[in-house]
């Protein structure tokens, strides 16, 4: 078969892989992976902070020991044992038996992302409307993009999702007749900004939802990496119904197991097992099995205040070396937990335009159009602080510094050059947000 574009299979496609596009963060990995680049791109864990001896022999024994049953097939809802000690882990939050949280109820995934994925199946049919944070995930809008639904985003400011955009993007959508299924929110150390939406919000948010038939997914897998006393409790420890809480294994344990899960009304929760069963058949019994036997036997509640602790330190790098290097007219967020800070660039500087240059100068971030449906955000940038030593965070600041100083200069000099694109800071709105700094 011949034809005109690099792809020869473009005309065979279905509809829904037409809008399919790669996400610039997987993009950046190839470059970001260089030892000579300084990376505040990606949002690795800190690995090395385990006793990796010690998960080392545990992962050995689950072969060599129980191999006959961790690497056979499982069943499609995961592990009676595993589901228990998620509970045990959600009830850390204030999710428990109280607020209805029961294995039963618990749906185990192929990390977070499966557990969005099932969601979208589930309820999102083509041009149906998500709401969610603007910026967001950008993970999540891949899932919603292959789900050929659209996504409206609203806006936050440094106590999280603004209720009152809420309630006007809920009202204007309804005269357009669009049908919103429901909101999509990472309302505690939010990825990519950093901001944590406040208790008195987080009522307010459930109430406009609940009022307007919304069904809520809340994303929450930062929620045990605070740095600053306790987190607010999740939106699922405050309403049982019409609340979906997807968390994850990834960043509080090992993300190369791949496990998450979803706690799903009890209505749904068959729906989510058949329609995860037609995707995989069922979840590694043995990355299962690695999770409940690390949950059953080590000391995880310390490793998370290890995680805390090594992480309150790199972002205190972070904030300290942005605070001395970067050029006048540069603000970002100051999180409280999770693993990110967003910036917002002084006036005229394109992230995506400066990406060639930065990584040129052997460093590398994440520009803010990744974290937006509409493409804007080039005013923007997400840092990571997980992975980095506080030294070689240190030093990519200088050097990202540095190129910013470069832009900034050469705007000077020659004035801009084709323009930056719609900026946003942290508003889902062109118009400039509120100064987060």
């Amino acid at each position: 078969m011949t034809g005109t574009t690099l792809d020869d299979y473009t005309d065979r496609y279905a509809r829904r892989v037409r809008g399919m596009t790669a996400s610039e963060i997987r993009a950046l990995f190839a470059v970001a992976s260089r030892p000579e680049v300084v990376s505040l791109a990606g949002g690795a864990p800190y690995i090395a902070a385990l006793p990796l001896d010690a998960v080392g022999e545990m992962l050995g024994r689950l072969g060599s020991e129980h191999g006959a049953t961790t690497l056979q097939y499982g069943i499609g809802q995961g592990t009676p044992e595993l589901r228990e000690r998620i509970c045990e882990v959600m009830s850390l939050s204030g999710i428990d038996a109280s607020c209805g949280a029961s294995p039963e109820d618990v749906v185990v995934t192929v990390g977070g992302q499966q557990a969005l994925d099932l969601v979208a199946r589930l309820f999102l049919d083509p041009g149906d409307v998500v709401l969610a944070e603007g910026p967001t995930y950008v993970g999540a809008l891949g899932v919603f993009q292959a789900a050929q639904a659209q996504v409206a985003h609203v806006p936050m400011d440094d106590e999280g999702l603004i209720p009152e955009a809420l309630e006007t993007a809920i009202a204007d959508l309804a005269r357009a007749g669009r049908r919103v299924k429901f909101l999509y929110t990472i309302p505690t150390y939010q990825n990519p900004a950093g901001v944590t939406l406040s208790e008195e919000r987080r009522e307010r948010v459930l109430d406009i939802c609940e009022r307007a038939g919304l069904l809520v997914v809340e994303d929450d897998p930062y929620g045990q990496l605070g740095f600053e006393g306790e987190a607010p409790r999740p939106l699922r420890a405050r309403r049982r119904d019409g609340v979906f809480y997807l968390s994850t294994f990834s960043k509080t344990f090992a993300p190369g197991l791949r496990v998450g899960w979803i706690l799903a009304p009890h209505a749904v929760r068959d729906k989510l097992v058949i329609a995860s069963e037609a995707q995989i058949l069922c979840p590694s019994a043995y990355a299962q099995s690695a999770v409940s036997t690390y949950l059953g036997t080590m000391p995880w509640r310390q490793q998370l205040k290890v995680y805390r602790e090594v992480y309150r330190e790199r972002r205190d790098a972070l904030l300290d070396a942005m605070a001395d290097l970067m050029p006048e007219g540069t603000t970002w967020t100051t999180p409280r937990g999770g693993l990110f800070v967003w910036a917002t660039l002084p006036d005229g500087l394109d992230s995506k335009a400066m990406m060639p240059r930065a990584v040129a100068a052997r460093v590398a971030y994440v520009p803010g159009t990744g974290f937006y449906a509409d493409g804007t955000g080039t005013g923007n940038m997400r840092l990571n602080f997980s992975f980095p030593t506080p030294e070689r965070i240190r030093e990519g600041v200088r050097r990202l510094a540095g190129v910013m100083e470069q832009e900034i200069a050469m705007r000077k000099v020659f004035g801009a050059v084709g323009g930056a694109g719609p900026r946003r800071r942290q508003g889902g709105s062109d118009a400039p947000g509120p100064d987060l700094a």
